[in-house]
């Protein structure tokens, strides 16, 4: 062949495999960390996976999350354990919605960046690629928590068994500047169906003993070492959060009394009393009357 009709040919054959790399799933790459305090993970279209920064982080205090002192307590003192570099558990956050899972882990965040606390938000869809946000943060000096909001798994979900082996039960220990705080409407994350109760064995002194199908569900859960549960809030705990709400948006004593029956009305519409349509109902107040002096 003549080698002046063979150079166009290798031309044309190497931008073809430069577009087919740009189509194969590349490693992911750090981001610049001096960008952002958090971080959404997020897959492109072909498999390509990013740390995209967050700069406009809902704006919560520690001390505006109302009714939850207990759950709030604990979730604080173990985020200080693994600040501090002392033996900390991953945590999952279960209970009731709106009931200020989520709210409590953001607002973990503004208290605790100035010392090093930084968050990477992760879908449930992308769990499989948890091994590779754990590689790069790895050789980090800051701490960070991987978060999950309405974590659950259907049925032979891929990002089922690499958080299970990522939490506890992979060759690879699990990196000491990380921790993975989850919420969850249900304890055991996975659907529970009642054929596999069948699967019960009763032992001849009376032992009961769960089907694998129950106890791999278990599993799972069991293998975060916080479990902090969030219930239903009473009337009265509905109230004051109202009135927390209310106070954050410059209301005065004699505004928050008077919202108290409009409060209940807007919860008994609702068919829920949660801190979420507390908060909901607090800026529907404010922005109809303003703020009195």
């Amino acid at each position: 062949m003549n080698p002046a009709n063979l150079e166009p040919l290798l031309e044309r054959a190497e931008r073809l495999l430069t577009r087919l790399e740009a189509l194969l799933p590349q490693p992911l790459a750090a981001p610049d960390w001096d960008a952002a305090i958090a971080w959404r993970y997020r897959r492109r279209a072909g498999g390509h996976g990013v740390l995209r920064p967050v700069h406009h982080l809902v704006a919560l205090r520690l001390d505006e999350l109302r009714e939850i002192n207990g759950q709030k307590e604990k979730l604080i003192r173990n985020t200080e354990q693994f600040l501090r570099g002392l033996p900390a558990n991953n945590a999952l956050l279960t209970g009731a919605r709106g009931t200020g899972k989520s709210s409590l882990i953001r607002a973990l965040l503004a208290a605790y960046a100035a010392q090093g606390l930084r968050l990477i938000e992760i879908d449930k869809g992308d769990m499989a690629d948890l091994p590779d946000i754990v590689d790069i943060i790895a050789p980090r000096p800051e701490k960070f928590i991987l978060y999950c909001d309405d974590l659950s798994f259907d049925e032979g979900e891929p990002g089922y068994k690499a958080l299970k082996s990522t939490l506890d039960g992979s060759i690879a220990a699990a990196a000491p500047n990380m921790l993975i705080y989850a919420t969850s409407n249900r304890r055991h994350l996975l659907p529970e169906y009642a054929h596999e109760n069948l699967q019960t064995a009763h032992g001849s002194g009376g032992e009961i003993h769960p089907g694998e199908a129950v106890e791999e569900k278990i599993s799972l859960s069991e293998r975060f070492g916080l479990w902090l549960s969030f219930y239903p809030f009473s009337q009265d705990e509905y109230l004051a959060i109202v009135a927390q709400w209310l106070r954050t948006l410059g209301a005065s004593d004699a505004q928050i009394d008077a919202a108290r029956p409009h409060a209940l009305i807007w919860a008994l519409e609702r068919g829920s009393r949660t801190g979420r349509v507390a908060q909901q109902f607090a800026r529907d107040y404010i922005g109809r009357n303003g703020v009195q002096p």
